[in-house]
Protein backbone atom coordinates (compact mmCIF):
# COMPACT_ATOMS: atom_id res chain seq x y z
CA UNK A 1 0.00 0.00 0.00
CA UNK A 2 2.53 2.43 0.98
CA UNK A 3 4.49 1.72 -2.18
CA UNK A 4 1.41 2.12 -4.10
CA UNK A 5 1.07 5.80 -2.73
CA UNK A 6 4.34 6.69 -3.37
CA UNK A 7 4.05 5.89 -7.02
CA UNK A 8 0.68 7.50 -7.14
CA UNK A 9 1.86 10.51 -5.18
CA UNK A 10 5.13 10.92 -7.65
CA UNK A 11 2.86 10.15 -10.81
CA UNK A 12 0.30 12.88 -10.16
CA UNK A 13 3.42 15.34 -9.58
CA UNK A 14 4.09 15.58 -13.32
CA UNK A 15 3.37 17.69 -15.34
CA UNK A 16 0.98 16.95 -17.79
CA UNK A 17 2.59 15.78 -21.19
CA UNK A 18 -0.29 16.30 -23.43
CA UNK A 19 -0.74 19.00 -25.74
CA UNK A 20 -3.29 20.83 -24.46
CA UNK A 21 -1.65 20.69 -20.99
CA UNK A 22 -5.16 19.87 -19.44
CA UNK A 23 -7.65 16.99 -18.95
CA UNK A 24 -10.31 17.37 -21.44
CA UNK A 25 -13.70 18.21 -20.39
CA UNK A 26 -15.84 15.06 -20.20
CA UNK A 27 -12.56 13.14 -18.59
CA UNK A 28 -12.24 15.56 -15.80
CA UNK A 29 -14.78 14.34 -14.01
CA UNK A 30 -14.05 10.51 -14.08
CA UNK A 31 -10.36 11.05 -13.45
CA UNK A 32 -11.35 13.52 -10.16
CA UNK A 33 -13.34 10.65 -9.02
CA UNK A 34 -10.71 7.59 -9.48
CA UNK A 35 -7.91 9.71 -8.20
CA UNK A 36 -10.17 10.54 -5.16
CA UNK A 37 -9.88 6.70 -4.06
CA UNK A 38 -6.51 5.81 -2.31
CA UNK A 39 -5.85 2.36 -5.04
CA UNK A 40 -6.53 4.09 -8.53
CA UNK A 41 -4.36 6.31 -10.04
CA UNK A 42 -5.43 8.02 -13.67
CA UNK A 43 -2.45 7.60 -15.78
CA UNK A 44 -3.70 9.34 -19.35
CA UNK A 45 -6.55 10.14 -20.87
CA UNK A 46 -8.56 11.41 -24.04
CA UNK A 47 -12.05 11.65 -24.01
CA UNK A 48 -12.62 11.10 -28.03
CA UNK A 49 -11.54 13.26 -30.64
CA UNK A 50 -11.78 14.17 -34.28
CA UNK A 51 -8.63 14.99 -36.08
CA UNK A 52 -7.10 16.24 -39.64
CA UNK A 53 -3.35 15.08 -40.01
CA UNK A 54 -0.55 16.03 -41.89
CA UNK A 55 1.66 13.62 -42.22
CA UNK A 56 5.05 12.96 -44.68
CA UNK A 57 3.77 9.60 -46.09
CA UNK A 58 6.02 7.50 -44.31
CA UNK A 59 3.10 6.17 -41.79
CA UNK A 60 4.77 6.75 -38.69
CA UNK A 61 1.93 9.60 -37.74
CA UNK A 62 3.05 10.27 -34.52
CA UNK A 63 6.28 11.83 -35.83
CA UNK A 64 6.77 14.43 -38.58
CA UNK A 65 3.16 15.23 -38.68
CA UNK A 66 0.88 18.25 -38.64
CA UNK A 67 -2.30 18.23 -36.56
CA UNK A 68 -4.37 21.04 -39.28
CA UNK A 69 -7.39 20.33 -37.19
CA UNK A 70 -8.78 18.31 -33.58
CA UNK A 71 -11.79 18.55 -31.76
CA UNK A 72 -13.35 16.80 -29.11
CA UNK A 73 -17.20 18.06 -30.20
CA UNK A 74 -19.06 17.02 -33.59
CA UNK A 75 -17.07 18.69 -36.70
CA UNK A 76 -18.79 20.27 -39.43
CA UNK A 77 -17.59 19.56 -42.72
CA UNK A 78 -16.40 23.29 -43.53
CA UNK A 79 -13.73 23.39 -40.91
CA UNK A 80 -12.91 19.81 -42.41
CA UNK A 81 -12.16 21.97 -46.11
CA UNK A 82 -10.80 24.85 -44.43
CA UNK A 83 -7.74 22.50 -42.62
CA UNK A 84 -7.05 20.74 -45.98
CA UNK A 85 -6.16 24.17 -47.74
CA UNK A 86 -2.95 24.16 -45.08
CA UNK A 87 -2.28 20.57 -46.39
CA UNK A 88 1.58 19.85 -48.44
CA UNK A 89 1.45 16.28 -47.32
CA UNK A 90 -0.32 13.10 -47.24
CA UNK A 91 -3.39 14.01 -44.65
CA UNK A 92 -5.51 11.38 -42.55
CA UNK A 93 -9.07 11.97 -41.23
CA UNK A 94 -9.82 10.29 -37.87
CA UNK A 95 -11.93 9.88 -34.91
CA UNK A 96 -10.47 8.54 -32.08
CA UNK A 97 -12.87 7.34 -29.06
CA UNK A 98 -12.45 7.54 -25.11
CA UNK A 99 -9.55 6.11 -23.94
CA UNK A 100 -8.20 5.97 -19.92
CA UNK A 101 -5.75 4.20 -18.87
CA UNK A 102 -5.53 3.52 -14.87
CA UNK A 103 -2.93 2.40 -12.46
CA UNK A 104 -4.06 0.09 -9.52
CA UNK A 105 -4.13 -1.08 -6.30
CA UNK A 106 -4.02 -4.27 -6.49
CA UNK A 107 -5.96 -7.01 -9.03
CA UNK A 108 -9.30 -6.72 -7.52
CA UNK A 109 -9.18 -2.96 -8.22
CA UNK A 110 -8.52 -3.31 -11.45
CA UNK A 111 -10.91 -6.25 -12.33
CA UNK A 112 -13.48 -4.17 -10.75
CA UNK A 113 -12.88 -1.65 -13.39
CA UNK A 114 -12.48 -4.22 -16.28
CA UNK A 115 -16.32 -5.29 -15.42
CA UNK A 116 -17.58 -1.65 -15.58
CA UNK A 117 -16.03 -1.25 -18.47
CA UNK A 118 -17.04 -3.80 -20.44
CA UNK A 119 -20.24 -3.35 -19.62
CA UNK A 120 -20.32 -0.21 -20.48
CA UNK A 121 -19.57 -1.11 -24.16
CA UNK A 122 -15.64 -0.54 -23.73
CA UNK A 123 -14.81 -4.15 -25.05
CA UNK A 124 -11.38 -3.50 -26.22
CA UNK A 125 -10.28 -2.79 -22.70
CA UNK A 126 -8.01 -4.83 -20.67
CA UNK A 127 -5.29 -5.47 -17.26
CA UNK A 128 -1.86 -5.52 -17.58
CA UNK A 129 0.46 -6.39 -15.39
CA UNK A 130 4.10 -4.71 -15.68
CA UNK A 131 7.26 -4.99 -13.68
CA UNK A 132 7.69 -4.79 -10.05
CA UNK A 133 3.89 -5.63 -10.57
CA UNK A 134 2.61 -2.72 -11.87
CA UNK A 135 -1.21 -3.14 -12.83
CA UNK A 136 -2.68 -1.01 -15.62
CA UNK A 137 -6.18 -0.98 -16.37
CA UNK A 138 -6.86 0.60 -19.93
CA UNK A 139 -10.54 1.56 -20.60
CA UNK A 140 -10.44 1.50 -24.69
CA UNK A 141 -13.29 1.08 -27.30
CA UNK A 142 -13.44 -0.25 -30.88
CA UNK A 143 -15.36 2.29 -33.22
CA UNK A 144 -12.11 4.10 -34.49
CA UNK A 145 -12.11 5.75 -37.63
CA UNK A 146 -8.75 6.09 -40.21
CA UNK A 147 -9.46 7.36 -43.42
CA UNK A 148 -6.65 8.96 -46.38
CA UNK A 149 -7.93 12.06 -47.36
CA UNK A 150 -4.70 13.13 -49.43
CA UNK A 151 -1.21 12.31 -51.23
CA UNK A 152 1.68 14.69 -51.49
CA UNK A 153 -1.02 17.82 -50.91
CA UNK A 154 -3.67 16.66 -53.64
CA UNK A 155 -7.09 15.91 -52.51
CA UNK A 156 -7.81 12.01 -53.43
CA UNK A 157 -11.98 12.24 -52.52
CA UNK A 158 -14.48 14.43 -53.15
CA UNK A 159 -16.57 16.90 -51.09
CA UNK A 160 -19.46 14.91 -50.64
CA UNK A 161 -17.31 11.82 -49.74
CA UNK A 162 -15.50 13.99 -46.41
CA UNK A 163 -19.68 15.04 -45.66
CA UNK A 164 -20.27 11.58 -45.29
CA UNK A 165 -17.40 11.23 -43.32
CA UNK A 166 -17.88 13.88 -41.50
CA UNK A 167 -21.61 12.54 -40.44
CA UNK A 168 -20.13 9.23 -39.55
CA UNK A 169 -17.32 10.71 -37.43
CA UNK A 170 -19.96 12.81 -35.48
CA UNK A 171 -22.55 9.67 -35.15
CA UNK A 172 -19.22 7.70 -33.57
CA UNK A 173 -18.63 11.10 -30.90
CA UNK A 174 -22.19 10.79 -29.71
CA UNK A 175 -22.05 6.90 -29.21
CA UNK A 176 -18.46 7.60 -27.22
CA UNK A 177 -19.97 10.03 -25.02
CA UNK A 178 -22.95 7.76 -24.47
CA UNK A 179 -20.43 4.80 -23.33
CA UNK A 180 -19.09 7.79 -21.46
CA UNK A 181 -21.57 8.73 -19.46
CA UNK A 182 -22.46 4.56 -18.96
CA UNK A 183 -19.34 4.40 -17.64
CA UNK A 184 -19.46 7.15 -14.95
CA UNK A 185 -22.72 6.17 -13.44
CA UNK A 186 -21.29 2.62 -13.73
CA UNK A 187 -18.44 3.85 -11.86
CA UNK A 188 -19.87 5.47 -9.11
CA UNK A 189 -22.53 2.95 -8.30
CA UNK A 190 -19.52 0.32 -8.11
CA UNK A 191 -17.01 2.30 -5.99
CA UNK A 192 -19.90 2.85 -3.80
CA UNK A 193 -21.17 -0.77 -3.37
CA UNK A 194 -17.42 -1.48 -2.72
CA UNK A 195 -17.19 1.33 -0.64
CA UNK A 196 -20.15 0.11 1.77
CA UNK A 197 -19.20 -3.70 2.12
CA UNK A 198 -15.79 -3.11 2.37
CA UNK A 199 -14.51 0.10 4.15
CA UNK A 200 -11.04 -1.03 4.77
CA UNK A 201 -10.25 -2.65 1.67
CA UNK A 202 -10.62 -6.03 -0.21
CA UNK A 203 -8.25 -8.71 1.41
CA UNK A 204 -10.06 -12.07 -0.11
CA UNK A 205 -11.06 -10.85 -3.63
CA UNK A 206 -8.76 -12.88 -5.93
CA UNK A 207 -9.69 -16.15 -5.31
CA UNK A 208 -13.06 -15.51 -5.66
CA UNK A 209 -12.88 -13.52 -8.77
CA UNK A 210 -11.15 -16.26 -10.06
CA UNK A 211 -13.96 -18.86 -8.83
CA UNK A 212 -17.34 -16.67 -10.68
CA UNK A 213 -14.52 -16.32 -13.67
CA UNK A 214 -14.61 -20.21 -13.80
CA UNK A 215 -18.46 -20.09 -13.71
CA UNK A 216 -18.84 -17.57 -15.99
CA UNK A 217 -16.18 -19.20 -18.34
CA UNK A 218 -18.44 -22.36 -17.95
CA UNK A 219 -21.68 -20.54 -18.83
CA UNK A 220 -20.37 -18.40 -22.01
CA UNK A 221 -19.10 -21.90 -23.48
CA UNK A 222 -22.37 -23.64 -23.15
CA UNK A 223 -23.78 -20.05 -24.22
CA UNK A 224 -21.18 -19.29 -27.30
CA UNK A 225 -23.59 -16.82 -29.04
CA UNK A 226 -24.42 -14.32 -26.07
CA UNK A 227 -22.27 -11.38 -26.30
CA UNK A 228 -23.04 -8.00 -24.04
CA UNK A 229 -24.61 -5.24 -25.78
CA UNK A 230 -23.10 -1.41 -25.40
CA UNK A 231 -26.46 -1.29 -23.62
CA UNK A 232 -26.69 -3.99 -20.85
CA UNK A 233 -27.28 -2.52 -17.75
CA UNK A 234 -24.37 -1.78 -15.57
CA UNK A 235 -26.34 -2.70 -12.23
CA UNK A 236 -26.56 -6.39 -13.17
CA UNK A 237 -23.05 -6.23 -12.62
CA UNK A 238 -22.68 -5.40 -9.10
CA UNK A 239 -23.76 -8.48 -7.58
CA UNK A 240 -20.47 -9.16 -9.14
CA UNK A 241 -18.60 -6.57 -7.71
CA UNK A 242 -19.83 -7.43 -4.37
CA UNK A 243 -18.53 -11.21 -4.82
CA UNK A 244 -14.83 -9.79 -6.38
CA UNK A 245 -14.86 -7.74 -2.92
CA UNK A 246 -15.86 -10.64 -0.45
Amino acid sequence: MAAFARRKAQWLARPDPSRKRALDARAAELVRLLNARERFCSASSCDGRVIVMDTDGTGIQKKNCTWLLVTHDPCVKGDVMAALKKATGDVVFKFEPFVLHVLCRGLQDAQLLHSVAINSGFRNSGITVGRGGKITMAVRSTHCLEVPLSHKGRLMVSEEYIEFLVHVANQKMEENIRRIDRFHKGLERALETADTLFPEGPEKSHSVYVRRRKRQTAQEQAEPSRELEPHDDTESSLGLFAEIMI
